[in-house]
């Protein structure tokens, strides 16, 4: 019989390998359509090529790499129409979770409400700043205090997947920008919706969603030509 503490370690370390290649994905070093296999991940890490082998497999079912037969892994490629039908579903779900019966987004909990403060502040001062990699960090975890608030694993699963793939097809076009044009030029109102929300303004919390969105597809179409 395997040891508890041996099942825990093994887990962890697939997790802790899928969130480290999650992230250089996340960051444009893992490029779309770069292809990856265990035995360098594996040797990369200094691991053995099992936990490997499942974080690709977690990685494949999160939509991020695609298999490729016999021959190991390739980074997906997301396309601006991709990017284009992303946002599309993240307002609607995201318009969704404010109009829910009960609302729960806008009645938080005060621990809740200070901890989307906080991301939302974080965020939005890297936003500022045109930290990207301070900025996908900070804004995928404030959406998903938000998303947490109703309480349905489904739909937050749902957006935090959205959300993470729209941020692996725009970063590469953010980073390619001129350094002039990045500053200020990333979406700021985090703080607003939280405003929003602690004020239980359901129009007004739709109202920033609407222009979040807007403002993230008008800017990449921008960058990416389209």
């Amino acid at each position: 019989m395997t040891p508890a503490g041996a099942v825990v370690r093994r887990e962890t370390l697939r997790a802790q390998i899928a969130d480290a290649l999650r992230d250089e994905i996340l960051a444009g070093r893992l490029a779309a359509g770069q292809h990856i296999t265990v035995g360098e991940i594996a040797e990369q890490y200094g691991v053995s090529a099992t936990p490997v082998r499942e974080a690709l497999v977690d990685l494949s079912a999160q939509g991020l790499l695609d298999v490729e037969q016999h021959r190991g892994y390739r980074v997906h490629a997301f396309t601006l129409d991709d990017y284009r039908a992303m946002t599309d579903a993240r307002t609607v779900v995201q318009l969704g979770v404010f109009r829910g019966d009960p609302p729960h987004v806008v009645d938080p909990a005060p621990a809740a409400l200070t901890a989307m403060r906080r991301r939302g502040e974080e965020a939005e001062r890297a936003a500022k700043a045109g930290d990207l990699d301070v900025l996908v960090h900070y804004d995928l975890r404030f959406w998903r205090e938000i998303t947490g608030l109703i309480g349905n694993d489904y739909i937050s699963e749902f957006l935090e997947r959205v959300r993470v793939h729209c941020w692996v097809f725009a970063v590469p076009y953010l980073r390619g920008a001129s350094e002039d044009c990045v500053p200020g030029t990333f979406w700021q109102g985090h703080m607003r919706l939280v405003e929003a929300i602690e004020r239980r303004d359901v129009a007004a919390a739709e109202e920033v969603v609407r222009t979040y969105n807007r403002h993230s597809l008008e800017l990449i179409e921008r960058l990416a030509g389209g």
